[in-house]
């Protein structure tokens, strides 16, 4: 009998969906098990930082780290990882791009620890006080990572094997990908895996008609026809510009794509890439009119890039 493989998952800056995504593989997840041995994920195997770092190097053969760089304690586990493992994979939007934490990156750590610690309505701190790296405290010194000024990506960090979009990378990929890597057909390193080439929109079954609109609407604002193109009512959706391989979930459930599977092969900034396909549905007659529909949408910076600022041409805010 082979000797099974030996893979790992980690879970730094970002909310867990993609670990849970990888259970959310239902009964295929036996075949993982049947195939590897889970070395270390936390969500599901009490295996603790110190068993891996007794791991001889090399010792894991693929693990799939998800989840941005936002502390020292995350890039700490990146760097202890990637010596630990023969292949490295950015599981996610989060490890790939930044995800929805890389949204921080509109603001810098002065900011955000003000508005957290001295500004929120709930805050009560009148001595100002702010989490310390280290505290002394009868028993011994406590320590907490220190909280970096930007969110960064994996790749960021450590030498990244392979990138798995998705927030999080749907389920019938992470199989595809699994059995690749037991059947040793994985694509030359730096490729980008469980996802297609195509656009969102290419998956999307809804009726596109080139229609331009004169306004754009917030979801809550429209009950759009579940047939036609949301873009084309209206509703700012990221199909266009963003790579494929979910199935178009979030348009086959009257919900926009949010752009979360990235940037399409050869383009530079996901975020200026989706802004001429808006510019491709208004329906103006002079510069002056285009910008008053472009002003209906909320939030236009945080919207285009939602799942990707830290990986960037804007990357974060300067002063």
């Amino acid at each position: 009998m082979a000797e099974k493989l030996k893979i790992a998952s980690y879970w730094a800056a970002d909310c867990g969906g993609c670990d849970v995504a990888i259970l959310d593989t239902h009964e295929k997840f036996l075949d993982i098990v049947q195939a590897a041995d889970i070395v270390f994920m936390p969500i599901a195997v009490d295996i603790k930082e110190k068993d891996v770092e007794a791991f001889p190097d090399g010792y894991i053969d693929v693990c799939f780290f998800h989840g941005a760089i936002r502390n020292s304690e995350n890039e700490h586990m990146a760097k202890l990882l990637r010596r630990k493992s023969k292949v490295l994979v950015a599981f996610g939007s989060c490890a790939m791009m930044g995800g929805v934490p890389g949204l921080a990156n509109f603001k810098d750590r002065e900011g955000i620890l003000s508005r957290v610690y001295f500004e929120s309505p709930s805050t009560d701190n009148p001595d100002k006080v702010l989490p310390q790296t280290e505290t002394q405290v009868r028993e011994g010194v406590l320590t907490l990572p220190a909280f970096y000024e930007e969110v960064k990506t994996l790749a960021d960090v450590v030498d990244v094997d392979y990138f798995m979009p998705g927030c999080p990378p749907a389920s019938h990929q992470i199989v595809n990908v699994f059995q690749a890597i037991v059947a040793g057909n994985l694509p030359p390193k730096g490729s980008i895996v469980g996802a297609s080439t195509k656009s969102v929109c290419e998956e999307c079954s809804r009726i596109k008609e080139n229609k331009t609109i004169k306004r754009f609407y917030r979801v809550h604002e429209i009950i759009p026809d579940p047939e036609r193109c949301l873009l084309e009512q209206g509703i700012p959706c990221m199909g266009p510009a963003t790579r494929g391989g979910c199935g178009a979930a979030c348009p086959v459930a009257n919900q926009p794509c949010r752009g979360c599977y990235g940037p399409l092969d050869g383009v530079i900034d996901h975020g200026a890439k989706y802004i001429s396909a808006l510019a491709s549905v208004i329906d103006a007659n002079n510069p002056e009119e285009a910008a008053k529909i472009f002003d209906q949408i909320a939030d236009p910076a945080g919207m285009l890039y939602w799942f990707g600022l830290p990986a960037s041409l804007l990357r974060r805010v300067r002063k």
